[in-house]
């Protein structure tokens, strides 16, 4: 990387965001070890699989509201302007993730219908629409007003008080517990720092903008980051449907926790850099240059992580239990695939809802979502988990290749 790339990173308080995405990471992985130990795996495995229902819902959560505000209160210069759009966010935002709430409470039966004792677990779970929308909108407001410190203080602030609610919730309510820790803990944080920005929800100004252009993009890259959750969410929901094991479930989801986990990597580098990519999106040169330094980055660090994994695979899935080193190759499976997203898809996703493009990522991820869906019905009959590690390395990458040809194809126009 140049030291221009270097220093713009710093430069934009990216060493904070950076630093607890790390803290983060760590805390979210001891949360989730945590449960391990103090759950039995089959209630945890019911859990998850209620879980990962809602976690598929969670991007498009307020109609992806959030994804709007970040866009277009980059563009504005006000902050005044900026915090009266995340006024009309959040209220407009929190009316929609209730309406949610309330399909998925109707739906819950059909959603359920293999696992139908993960039920109540579903509807406890469904009001994480609504927390989550709350603090995600939050954190993007920090960022929108360039104060990424404040951002990484939340982030933080967040994981230590996750990582307390799950110890005790576990302890003492066991699965019931668990679940009010992933619902309730979002709400908490979003209370005591919602107090640092000044704003009026009653008194909303007229934008500058088209509302209804604000919400197609809201909606539209809301459905795009689905397909990100999907690379691993819907591999859970078929395996619990497939094979109708929970035990099978729980498997899965730890031995793609440290995968997915190291997708903090490039987060921590696009959060940072989001808001200075659209504020100078038409200069090439600098995104060119952007683009070199952050793929020749990522593509060493992905070697790097591959090559490790298969060295010391079984030490690292030990610490989970002696029966997931029995699942090394869906391990290295996993990672080879996430190696894509952490060298291109990472990027060129964001590249394009920077242009204002996000509606492409959504047809991308439709394609991801078919190849899912028709993969995983062939290879977990067949090869259990492994099959379905091998459906998400194989959309990582084809997702991944996609986003870069499409963003070169809308580039070159504007």
């Amino acid at each position: 990387m140049t030291k221009e790339f270097i220093e713009g990173f710093f430069k934009r308080d990216g060493a904070y965001i950076f630093l607890a995405s790390i803290f983060a990471r760590i805390l979210s992985f001891l949360a989730s070890w945590i449960a391990l130990k103090l759950l039995s795996n089959f209630g945890l495995g019911l859990v998850i699989y209620a879980l990962n229902i809602i976690l598929m819902i969670i991007p498009i959560s307020g109609l992806g509201a959030s994804q709007g505000l970040l866009r277009y209160g980059a563009l504005y210069n006000s902050e005044k302007d900026k915090n009266n759009l995340f006024a009309y966010v959040l209220k407009k935002g929190s009316f929609y993730s209730l309406i949610m709430i309330v399909l998925i409470v109707i739906l819950s039966p059909v959603l359920t219908f293999e696992m139908t004792a993960s039920r109540p677990y579903l509807l406890m779970i469904s009001f994480q629409i609504l927390t989550m929308f709350l603090l995600e909108s939050l954190k993007t407001q920090f960022r929108v007003l360039h104060q990424n410190k404040t951002f990484a203080y939340v982030d933080i602030t967040y994981s230590i008080l996750l990582l307390l609610t799950v110890f005790l919730g576990s302890w003492f309510f066991k699965e019931n517990g668990y679940v009010l820790a992933l619902v309730l803990t979002p709400l908490i944080t979003f209370l005591l720092f919602i107090r640092k920005i000044t704003f009026n929800i009653k008194k909303i100004i007229p934008f500058n903008f088209s509302i209804k252009t604000f919400w197609k993009y809201s909606f539209y890259t809301g459905l795009s980051n689905v397909a990100t959750q999907l690379l691993i969410i819907l591999d859970i929901i078929l395996i619990g449907q497939i094979l109708n094991d929970p035990e099978k479930v729980t498997l899965y989801k730890y031995l793609s926790l440290i995968p997915f986990s190291l997708l903090f990597l490039p987060r921590a580098l696009l959060i940072t850099d989001f808001v200075n990519l659209t504020q100078k999106h038409r200069k090439k040169e600098y995104i060119n240059t952007y683009i070199k330094n952050y793929t020749s980055f990522f593509s060493i660090i992905s070697v790097i992580i591959i090559i490790l994994s298969f060295i010391f695979k079984n030490y690292i899935l030990h610490f989970f239990g002696e029966e997931f080193i029995n699942y090394g190759s869906t391990f290295i499976v996993l990672i080879i695939g996430i190696s894509a997203v952490l060298s291109l898809r990472g990027l060129f996703g964001n590249l394009l809802s920077v242009i204002g493009k996000a509606y492409i990522n959504y047809w991308i991820s439709i394609i991801a979502i078919l190849i899912n869906l028709i993969a995983n019905f062939i290879l977990i009959p067949r090869f259990g988990i492994l099959g379905a590690a091998i459906t998400s390395a194989i959309i990582m990458w084809v997702t991944s290749i996609l986003s870069v040809f499409a963003f070169y194809h809308y580039y070159k126009k504007i």
